[in-house]
């Protein structure tokens, strides 16, 4: 029995140690063998920092206004007799736009006319009657008052008759008409809204801080959005109080509106230009990484290890003909970021000029991993060209 029992104990024993010794073997060869094996690089694109000329400004979302525009009225009652402009129609000063029913102001004025020259030929006489001595003062008195009073009413009256017709204060762009012939209108009904779009002013508001920064005659750019201003213009005020609720002091810049894109009451981007600072180290906003720790980029530099070929020379001459390729690794740098602006961004500290930074394929990067460098597709130059154009 004990003998058996031996037996059974020295096979257990000898497949337990096969078993152990069997997994040994294959995580030593798992082990070996992956850490033999080469290390793909992992393709990304770079750009050299160099120090350019920075622009720095100020952003803000501003409100653009006509630099003249009005809601036109009439100045008295009566009856649309005549509309005699269209919608988006190009009007100048003193065109004619609305005129009321006037046919009882034209006939008193005709009538008044016709008094005045009767009252001015009756003055005629009695200058005449003077000048033979027959006349006396007080008749020719009573002849120039009458003749006076006659014009002083032909100019009322027209005046009256003029109130009639609604004229263009200013040239510019008519809206859609408010009004319908036959209607019957009364100062303060709103005919319709006459803008001089041609040039245009924009009024936006920016922190207190940046108060002291602002100029009269600054340059500002407008856009509809943050990355295409084409428009430009500068500022032609500042509000000298600070809103004491909001912390904002308000701007108010004039822009040319050439090819009248921009409509009163539309939102734009806006940039004022301060002055530029020269070698500033900027990078594009791509290489920049953001992380609970900090900002950071990743850093091109040649790896202290040899590279490792996927596949070995055939001759030791070849090998010597063909010199090889330096091996590149990622460095991870935590850095200082300070203004952005155009697509880039300041670094203050972590990084100088002449280090290759990674501006694509960061997210498959970690500290040290091998890389080459491939600007076939590079998303800075992409963006460059497409600014260009």
């Amino acid at each position: 029995m004990i003998k058996r029992f031996l037996i059974a104990f020295v096979l257990l024993v000898l497949v337990c140690g096969g078993i152990v010794g069997f997994n040994l073997f294959r995580d030593k060869a798992i082990s070996d063998f992956f850490a033999n094996m080469p290390v793909v690089p992992l393709a990304v694109s770079t750009v050299k920092v160099e120090p350019v000329t920075w622009t720095p400004g100020i952003e803000a979302i501003g409100t653009v206004s006509a630099a003249r525009g009005v809601d036109l009225t009439v100045e008295t009652t009566g009856i649309v007799k005549d509309i005699l402009f269209k919608a988006n129609d190009r009007v100048e000063q003193g065109q004619p736009l609305v005129r009321l029913d006037d046919a009882v102001q034209q006939a008193d004025l005709a009538a008044a006319r016709t008094q005045a020259a009767l009252d001015r030929q009756a003055l005629d006489r009695a200058l005449a009657l003077q000048e033979r001595g027959v006349g006396s003062d007080a008749t020719l008195d009573a002849a120039r008052a009458a003749s006076s009073a006659s014009v002083s009413q032909v100019a009322k009256l027209q005046a009256v008759l003029d109130q009639k017709l609604l004229k263009a204060p200013f040239s510019g762009t008519i809206g859609i008409p408010r009004i319908d012939e036959g209607q019957y209108v009364a100062p303060g009904n709103a005919v319709a809204t006459l803008q001089d779009i041609d040039t245009m002013r924009t009024d936006f508001t920016v922190p207190e801080q940046r108060f002291g920064e602002l100029k009269i005659g600054q340059p500002v750019r407008f856009g509809l959005t943050s990355d295409d201003l084409p428009y430009e213009g500068k500022i032609i005020g500042i509000d000298p109080k600070i809103d004491p609720v909001s912390r904002l002091v308000s701007v108010r810049a004039e822009v040319s509106n050439p090819d009248g894109r921009l409509s009163p009451g539309q939102f734009l981007q806006v940039r004022v230009d301060l002055p530029k600072e020269d070698n500033v180290i900027a990078v594009p906003q791509t290489s920049l990484v953001s992380s609970l720790y900090g900002d950071f980029v990743y850093v091109v530099r040649p790896s202290e290890k040899p590279k490792a070929d996927a596949a070995a020379p055939a001759t030791a001459g070849e090998a010597a003909a063909q010199p090889a390729e330096p091996a590149l690794t990622a460095t991870q740098i935590f850095v200082k970021a300070g203004r952005r602006s155009d697509g880039r961004v300041e670094i203050v500290d972590g990084i100088k000029a002449g280090e290759e930074i990674v501006t694509a394929g960061q997210n498959r990067l970690s500290n040290g991993a091998p890389v080459k460098v491939d600007n076939t597709v590079d998303p800075v130059t992409k963006l460059g060209k497409e600014t260009a154009e």
